[in-house]
């Protein structure tokens, strides 16, 4: 796991106004990179400009407005010269059940989740590729492989942000680039504030589950923030950075006992799979 830092890197940020967005941009200009940091609310990253000058680059920025993140992505590129690091945070949870969240609400929620983060890339690519190379880092989460209910929509975001990042890695290697997925598991950022969700509107048949649900969430563990810039920066200074990365230490054993699990599912039904193959030739 060979990690390098030869030169001072350039990061382009959605979400920089909070949360991990907020932290990593911070510490990426702490220890001397540069950045663009976008948001929403320009005033909201203003401080970042006022403490590190030059450095940052902060730019207002919807993900699900597409030519405003062409803009942005080459205002950046224009501004430092080159793009090391296009890091897509941006994103929120939509609380509700399956039955309870309506279409808008789940479009919307996909207009920032999945396709903001297409925007961001489709915009960055052409420009990785002029000059060489890059890495795009998209922000998941342990949810991309196992799910909770009430935020079933939330984590269906993620599993197509997962699919699309693994295609997309297949896709640009050749160009020199390479593509990360961090899964932070339970962390305790604004990512659970009430800016950061929406919530569908409730039946009442679903309120003693859903109130049993949040007595669980808030008994949850979550990690700290501010401990996890160094191994982010780990990833991003590998010579050979992974496809995917957990941040935390709960992922890896929730997930470790989902996939058994599935996996004894599918070979409990192996013979009765099997036979729908039909005669072969």
């Amino acid at each position: 796991m060979a990690h390098q830092k030869e030169t001072n890197k350039v990061w382009f940020i959605t979400g920089a106004s909070r949360g991990f967005g907020r932290v990593w941009a911070e510490a990426a200009l702490q220890r001397g990179d540069k950045v663009a940091a976008t948001a929403r609310n320009l005033a909201s990253i203003a401080a970042l400009k006022e403490k590190y000058g030059n450095n940052v680059l902060t730019l207002e920025l919807d993900v699900t407005k597409p030519e405003q993140v062409k803009r942005a992505v080459a205002q950046a590129h224009a501004e430092f010269g080159r793009l090391d690091i296009v890091l897509n945070n941006a994103g929120y949870s939509l609380i509700g059940t399956i039955e309870e969240a309506n279409a808008e609400e789940v479009r919307a929620m996909y207009e920032t989740n999945i396709f903001g983060a297409l925007s961001v890339i489709q915009a960055a690519l052409p420009l990785l590729r002029k000059q060489g190379g890059g890495h795009i880092v998209g922000v998941s989460s342990n949810l991309g492989h196992v799910t909770l209910p009430v935020i079933g929509y939330y984590c269906s975001s993620k599993w197509a942000f997962e699919a699309i990042h693994e295609s997309l890695a297949a896709e640009v290697k050749a160009f020199n680039i390479n593509v990360t997925i961090i899964e932070p598991g339970a962390y305790a950022t604004e990512f659970g504030s009430q800016e950061s969700l929406k919530f569908a509107t409730g039946l009442d048949i679903y309120a003693d589950f859903k109130a049993k649900f949040f007595d669980t969430l808030k008994t949850m563990e979550r990690g700290d923030p501010n401990a996890t810039p160094e191994a982010i920066f780990k990833i991003v200074d590998a010579q050979y950075p992974p496809l995917r990365f957990f941040l935390g230490s709960h992922c890896l054993p929730w997930v470790r006992a989902a996939y058994a699990e599935r996996l004894a599912t599918w070979e409990q039904w192996e013979t009765v799979s099997n036979a729908a193959q039909g005669a072969t030739k």
